[in-house]
């Protein structure tokens, strides 16, 4: 029975560890926070739906890259550790089979429970698999690659708008669905600057090997920027998020004059943003608990 438990409690480590736990939350709370502010309730739609983009969308987008970037995965020296995973070829199949199963059963019900809403997740869930997949490869074509991987934290903040019929042209709707992408594009494509030169010796385009590390990271300052005073336009409460946007660029702007050579000295940066990101949390909770008592516009 013991050698029958191994293999199962080792797949279900690698599974752990693909998915990226410490960025589990980064999809579930855009998605919970909207429907809740939008909608007002926690029903059972609030709890699957945050249950899926908290771990088996995840597993979807990070057991995929892990499994078709193994190659030059393991000439990065950052893989193998919280900030990403170095899976092994023996589990590389029971990822892509795993991740694809652990989805049907949660699509299945959102589909049907909002099938006004079902284009919104096939386009999300589309760009999960098309940036890592082969032939697709969206992670290989500058700017593309960082207005990707914006859509996979942005994305579940949108769907759970749409589920709520909430007007996505509405001007204060899109200043915050703009602010949040521009925040997304600037932490994809400072953290491409610390792989410039592994991507390149894998022969892997990105936005910072398109660029060069120097103006990716100028890039990246630019779009955090912007997203501040994006988010102002939205109006109160919603534009005290600016300040959440101050502390990324506090953080890249040391690295303003990085070359390709110094590229690496970038993951002090980077590392710092994992924590950030809870702090971003904490002023957009303190927000919602302001537009649930009082209403969005104050």
């Amino acid at each position: 029975m013991a050698k029958l438990r191994e293999p199962l409690g080792e797949a279900t480590r690698q599974l752990f560890w693909s998915s990226r736990p410490v960025s589990w939350i980064n999809t579930a709370y855009p998605f919970g926070a909207a429907y809740l502010v939008a909608t007002g309730r926690t029903d059972v739609f609030f709890w699957l739906g945050s249950l899926f983009f908290l771990i088996p969308y995840n597993l979807l987008m990070y057991g995929i890259n892990d499994v078709f970037d193994y190659e030059s995965d393991l000439r990065n020296p950052r893989k193998g550790g919280i900030e990403g995973a170095l899976l092994s070829t023996r589990w590389h199949r029971h990822t892509v089979w795993a991740a694809s199963v652990l989805c049907i059963p949660f699509l299945a019900y959102l589909i049907w429970a909002a099938p006004w809403a079902a284009l919104w997740l096939a386009l999300f869930v589309f760009t999960v698999v098309a940036y890592s997949a082969p032939v697709l490869r969206f992670k290989e074509r500058p700017v593309l690659d960082s207005l990707t991987s914006a859509s996979h934290f942005v994305g579940p903040m949108v769907y759970a708008l749409a589920v709520a019929r909430i007007n996505l042209l509405d001007p204060h709707v899109l200043a915050i669905i703009g602010a949040f992408t521009l925040w997304g594009v600037a932490s994809h494509a400072f953290g491409a600057v610390q792989d410039v030169t592994a991507d390149r010796a894998a022969k892997i385009s990105s936005i910072a090997t398109f660029f060069g590390a120097r103006v990716t990271t100028r890039l990246a300052l630019t779009a955090y920027v912007a997203s501040g005073i994006l988010v102002v336009t939205a109006g109160a409460p919603a534009e005290v998020a600016a300040i959440a946007a101050m502390p990324y660029v506090a953080v890249v702007a040391p690295f303003w004059f990085i070359t390709d050579e110094t590229c690496e000295i970038a993951n002090r940066g980077w590392r710092q943003f994992i924590w950030l990101n809870f702090f971003a949390g904490f002023v957009i909770t303190m927000l919602l608990i302001v537009a649930t008592q009082f209403g969005w516009r104050g």
